[in-house]
């Protein structure tokens, strides 16, 4: 089992904790902090799980990169960060297991990426979101990629301009999140989005994931061909022959997976 310094990993059942714990510095993603959640998020995706939880420890989710590594860095050294913290996002995109968000207190800058780059996210009522960089010095440009995909330009724009944090209501609004409940009713919400967002079969659930990212933001041509040829081949998966077969037996499925 790994040891790990920032973050805490928990399994239960088919669901993997993964849960930041940089607290005193607010869940900042310095490298070290990345590298743990990447190989967290990585190991996860190699077991039978079938779901990942992301949380914050502390008050806030994150407040995004550690400005104390950044500014200690030239621009090879922050490329490589930025690199890293990339590797991380693909990766939470990549796994086979449906990612969820555990959002409370503020997600700002690339901690706000991390919520967009998650397949799903359930926030706290009390929860904001910001790009901050707009109203300083170091514009949020990696963090706006996910987000852009998620509300669309003219929201990035305003809050990768403007800086300023948006409400959970807002975020919610906007498609940044898939729902919005009351603090202490988080954990459950989260539980209940899970067990909803992880029936049926795994392997057919992990290749609609992966197929999904892949034709995201392509001509709609491409995207049809992309879903067209893998939506056949995986007709042909133990799992969708099974659903098939249960449904026209009018009996409930047993998934081989």
């Amino acid at each position: 089992m790994t040891d790990y310094e920032h973050i805490l990993v928990k399994t239960e059942g088919g669901t993997v904790r993964i849960t930041m714990n940089r607290a005193a510095r607010r869940n900042s993603l310095s490298f070290a902090h990345l590298t743990e959640l990447l190989t967290a998020f990585r190991a996860a995706g190699d077991t039978d799980a079938t779901g990942i939880v992301l949380a914050g420890a502390g008050p806030v989710f994150s407040a995004g990169h550690d400005f104390g590594d950044v500014a200690a860095r030239d621009l090879v050294g922050v490329r490589a960060l930025l690199r890293h913290c990339t590797d991380l996002m693909r990766t939470i995109e990549s796994v086979p297991q449906v990612v969820i968000a555990r959002v409370h207190g503020l997600a700002t800058a690339a901690g706000c990426q991390l919520v967009a780059s998650c397949d799903l996210a359930v926030a706290a009522s009390s929860a904001g979101f910001a790009l901050p960089g707009g109203k300083g010095g170091w514009f949020c440009h990696t963090p706006a990629v996910p987000v852009a995909r998620s509300i669309g330009r003219k929201r990035l724009m305003e809050m990768a301009l403007t800086g300023d944090v948006i409400p959970a209501g807002t975020a919610l609004d906007w498609g940044l999140v898939n729902s919005v409940v009351p603090d202490d009713e988080l954990d459950e919400a989260v539980d209940s989005l899970l067990a909803r967002a992880t029936k049926g079969s795994r392997a057919s659930k992990a290749l609609g994931k992966q197929t999904i990212y892949a034709q995201l933001d392509r001509p709609e041509a491409d995207a049809y061909a992309i879903a067209l040829e893998v939506m056949a081949a995986a007709s042909q998966l133990p799992g969708a022959k099974e659903g098939m077969a249960s449904f026209l037996q009018k009996r409930p499925p047993v998934w081989p997976d």
